[in-house]
């Protein structure tokens, strides 16, 4: 064996060896960070599940006592903001990834656009909140109702829901395409019956990664002034509400140890919400990949 043979194989060995310890390197951090979520559910859970009933579910809102206190109004108002954002983001974000993705002509406008929307999804939520504050609660004079935290939710997940749509989108093979067009269909009757359908699944996950983000946010409720203890559930899409996050964060700023408690069981409510919601998105992705034939 030459030279050049013994030092190729050589080489072949060193690639091998740091791709190991790459691996290796990877499942040590994935593993870290399960254990520590393991042990943070396993903290809330311990100071939670005692607080958590019935009486917990149906009780309102109090800052007197934590036996009294419930998380009723926090849940509906969740539910409302939730809802509020899913009906106007996911026909917003959709359809401007199918109009970038499918109708868009390249130009410095539609490459601008794109690379902003790309940039928004790594803007911090504070900044959402404090362009929702000056937009929708004083312009518009929505103040701290369902609505204007709705359309301030609705900015901070549309560059995902966008971005995520698009490439599933783009992940739809060109021969769909082609075959419509052959057999005479126009580039809407292709995107709406072909292509689109065929791009659920993916949307569907960016959907579900997006709402996740947003049930969670704090930052931007705070800002537009949504209550942390607020006894009335919404009605209206006008109403002022409180949310889990902004329940959770009263609870868990207040010096009394009983209320941090309380903190913890809500943490467990939302999760479960959080949880719900991701099944029913999923369940709907599943659905939607049965129905699709290549």
């Amino acid at each position: 064996m030459n030279l050049l043979a013994i030092d190729g194989i050589e080489r072949i060995r060193r690639r091998r060896r740091k791709a190991q310890g790459f691996q290796r390197m990877c499942s040590v951090l994935t593993w870290t960070c399960v254990l520590l979520l393991a042990v943070l559910l396993y903290h809330i859970a311990s100071e939670g599940l005692a607080y958590l009933g019935q009486h917990f579910l149906e009780n309102s809102n109090s800052q007197l006592s934590a036996a009294k206190a419930g998380i009723r109004d926090a849940l509906f108002g969740t539910l409302w903001l939730m809802g509020a954002t899913a009906m106007i983001s996911i026909p917003a974000g959709v359809a401007a990834a199918i109009y970038l993705e499918e109708f868009a002509r390249p130009s410095r406008l539609n490459s601008f656009i794109e690379i902003n929307v790309t940039n928004l999804a790594g803007v911090p939520s504070i900044v959402f909140g404090i362009l929702g504050l000056a937009i929708f609660s004083r312009f518009f004079h929505l103040g701290n109702s369902v609505l204007a935290g709705a359309l301030t939710m609705s900015l901070l997940i549309l560059p995902v829901i966008i971005t995520a749509s698009r490439e599933a989108i783009r992940a739809v093979p060109n021969s769909i395409r082609l075959a419509a067009y052959g057999i005479g269909a126009s580039k809407w009757q292709t995107v709406s019956a072909h292509v689109l359908p065929a791009a659920i699944p993916g949307i569907v996950t960016g959907v579900i990664l997006s709402l996740s983000r947003a049930i969670g946010e704090t930052a931007p409720l705070i800002t537009i002034g949504v209550p942390a203890f607020y006894q009335f559930s919404p009605e209206t899409f006008r109403d002022t509400f409180t949310a889990l996050p902004m329940q959770i964060y009263g609870w868990a700023s207040d010096s009394r140890e009983e209320f941090h408690h309380l903190a913890a069981a809500g943490i467990i409510v939302l999760l479960g919400v959080l949880l719900m919601m991701n099944a029913v998105a999923v369940f709907i992705r599943q659905r939607a990949q049965r129905n699709i034939r290549w």
